[in-house]
């Protein structure tokens, strides 16, 4: 396949066919075959860029953008995967209507790697002045295990819904870290990027968070909790919670919704007791609860114990759940004494 501008490929540039070096070649180009394009050959001065006269053998990857070509003598079969994956994506990828910039967003986004995005209109504004302050910041810190995008403001409305963030906050620079926490700076100037980028590695920032506002009025029977509130409402309250999070989509909770209104209303007399509701798309669902898909429910008592709640979906067996599993101010109050009793490492006596 020939080198064009929207072409990366990995070369093998070996002395022979054969070889430890060829055969960890080989296995990781059948491996990421499906994403990167490979060959291989005994003639370097063949390639259309790079040193012809390096010793081989090495892996020499072109790409059409920041250094164009980079090698590689490191064969070991982890690292070459590493070297492949790293060098062919851009330093900063761009998030705009280019289609040839969309599978460099699909890596990025798919990454476990800590993010940073710089959001801007490209059109309006000192674009410019922008992407030079943050172009300098990412070679200041490439050593930093960080991912970096800037992104059109018209082209990430659905990055914007993802993240809770609003156009007026533009230009912002945001950042998810591989434990899903976010730190945000809005009207973020172009001389302030280096600085903030440093508090960050600092450990210096406060993470933010994606929340609805706190309801004012909250007097239905289920009741609705958002991320500013959720820890206060379940871990805090000293009920039993029963909490929902679901998607205002997702036709399984729709179907769901009357169901819980129908138990909390039968429970409604039960002072120890809260069924509530997230829209988990509207906000930052809190660590303690893993939510792989709607709707997903759990059970939280008094003294913090937390079960998924995989029983019935209908309003009686719900009820009976509750009443079946809660606990009473009592047994809350045994369960945390005996916590620190529990954990606490047994000591000898003279």
């Amino acid at each position: 396949m020939p080198l064009t501008s929207k072409t990366a490929r990995s070369i093998g540039v070996f002395t022979e066919f054969s070889g430890t070096e060829f055969t960890n070649f080989l296995e990781v180009a059948e491996k990421l075959r499906s994403d990167y394009d490979f060959g291989h050959t005994v003639h370097a001065n063949h390639l259309p860029r790079g040193d012809a006269a390096v010793e081989r053998p090495l892996v020499r990857l072109f790409k059409p953008f920041d250094e164009l070509v980079v090698d590689s003598k490191d064969f070991d079969v982890s690292a070459l995967e590493k070297f492949i994956e790293a060098s062919s994506t851009p330093k900063v990828v761009t998030f705009d209507k280019n289609p040839d910039n969309h599978p460099y967003l699909l890596k990025f986004f798919q990454s476990n790697a800590p993010k940073a995005m710089l959001f801007l209109n490209f059109s309006t504004g000192p674009f410019e002045s922008f992407k030079k302050a943050y172009y300098g910041a990412v070679e200041e810190f490439s050593g930093k295990d960080v991912k970096f995008l800037i992104g059109d403001i018209e082209a990430s409305q659905g990055a914007f819904q993802y993240f809770g963030l609003k156009e007026d906050q533009a230009p912002l620079i945001l950042i998810q870290d591989s434990d899903s926490k976010k730190f945000l700076k809005e009207q973020v100037e172009a001389g302030q990027i280096v600085a903030w980028l440093k508090d960050y590695f600092d450990g210096k920032l406060t993470p933010f968070r994606k929340s609805e506002p706190i309801p004012e009025a909250n007097n239905e029977p289920v009741k609705v909790v958002v991320a500013d509130n959720v820890h206060d409402v379940v871990f805090k309250s000293g009920k039993n919670v029963l909490i929902e999070f679901y998607a205002p989509w997702c036709g399984h909770c729709k179907k769901l919704a009357p169901i819980l209104d129908e138990a909390a209303a039968t429970l409604q007399s039960e002072e120890d007791v809260v069924i509530a509701k997230m829209d988990a798309t509207a906000n930052d669902v809190p660590s303690e609860f893993d939510v792989q898909g709607y709707p997903t429910l759990y059970f939280v008592t008094p003294s913090g114990k937390k079960v998924s709640y995989e029983g019935g979906r209908t309003a009686d067996e719900i009820v009976d759940y509750i009443k079946k599993n809660k606990e009473t101010a009592g047994q809350a109050a045994t369960e945390k004494a005996a916590e620190p009793a529990a954990t606490e490492p047994l000591k000898d006596e003279l």
